[in-house]
């Protein structure tokens, strides 16, 4: 979060939960079958638990999944499994109660750690915590979150840090490569083989021996994924970001009622759907709008 905050949309300018429903009965009828809810923080909305079991009572909708912040996760899980949610990512970046406060501009750690313990209880498909790595601010706790999964069946999820609302100076300041977790794996004599989890995420995953969880490695920057990527974002004003990073953006709100012209935006969208984004510095040509997008991170969901 950024120190000065962010301005909340006014309450017109988000999609309402019909909205929402009949925009996921739209792209049910185009064949996606996995909805993940994000943010922001999604369980800020006080209807979140209904727009869930909405979901996934749509005839095509075979998974849903939820990326929060844990903070109002211990409150909501039981009933958010018992609306259908099948799969939760946390994020949490770090294990030191002063740091996550001034990470997440006061947040409480035990809340997000206490939530963990009330999920695992309620046997979720599979629960992830992502964790992005940034130089002089949680890299020397790679070992305790590695330590996390002996006794926790997580997959804990590496992500490189993304040059997204900040500027260019700072991200190379701050970024720090993956290979350093296989580094303080062999410094601690921690043996790791490769896994296959399910589902088609883009994170590389293993798992140390003797250890019931297992950890993951997303690489944005340094083994781009992009032309492997399968996913469109719909961000809470409406609007269709077929990549994160640029700021191309149609917006789709008016057409949900029209399928025939929401078929067609999106197919637009898919079109234009970048080969590459500019964090891997090639291949930028096909972009409409080659301006990095305005919205922070923490307003796209990650």
């Amino acid at each position: 979060m950024p120190k000065e905050g962010l301005p909340f949309f006014p309450s017109d300018k988000v999609m309402s939960q019909d909205e929402i429903i009949e925009m996921v009965e739209n792209f049910a009828e185009m064949g996606i079958s996995k909805v993940r809810i994000t943010g922001g923080e999604p369980l800020l909305r006080t209807d979140v638990v209904d727009i869930v079991r909405r979901i996934k009572n749509v005839d095509g909708v075979e998974d849903v999944s939820i990326t929060t912040n844990g903070l109002f996760l211990g409150k909501l899980a039981k009933d958010l499994k018992e609306a259908g949610l099948d799969r939760l990512n946390i994020s949490l970046d770090t294990f030191d109660p002063k740091r996550y406060k001034e990470i997440t501009r006061g947040g409480n750690i035990q809340q997000v750690l206490d939530s963990i313990s009330v999920a695992a209880k309620l046997h979720f498909k599979k629960i992830k915590l992502n964790t992005v790595l940034i130089k002089g601010q949680n890299d020397d706790e790679i070992l305790e979150f590695l330590n996390y999964t002996k006794h926790n069946d997580v997959n804990v999820r590496f992500i490189e840090f993304m040059p997204i609302g900040n500027s260019m100076k700072t991200w190379k300041k701050e970024f720090v490569g993956l290979d350093n977790v296989f580094d303080i794996c062999k410094q601690n004599g921690l043996e790791y083989t490769p896994i296959e989890l399910k589902g088609n995420g883009p994170s590389d995953n293993y798992q140390i021996k003797g250890n019931e969880g297992s950890f993951g490695l997303i690489h944005p920057i340094t083994a781009k994924f992009c032309e492997n990527c399968n996913r469109l974002r719909i961000t809470a004003d409406g609007y269709v970001k077929a990549c994160l990073y640029w700021n191309e953006e149609i917006s789709i709100r008016e057409a949900i009622p029209d399928k025939k012209k929401f078929r067609q935006l999106i197919q637009r969208a898919l079109d234009n759907k970048p080969l590459n984004h500019e964090m891997a510095m090639s291949e930028t040509d096909r972009i409409i709008d080659e301006a990095p997008t305005w919205r922070h991170m923490s307003q796209i969901g990650g």
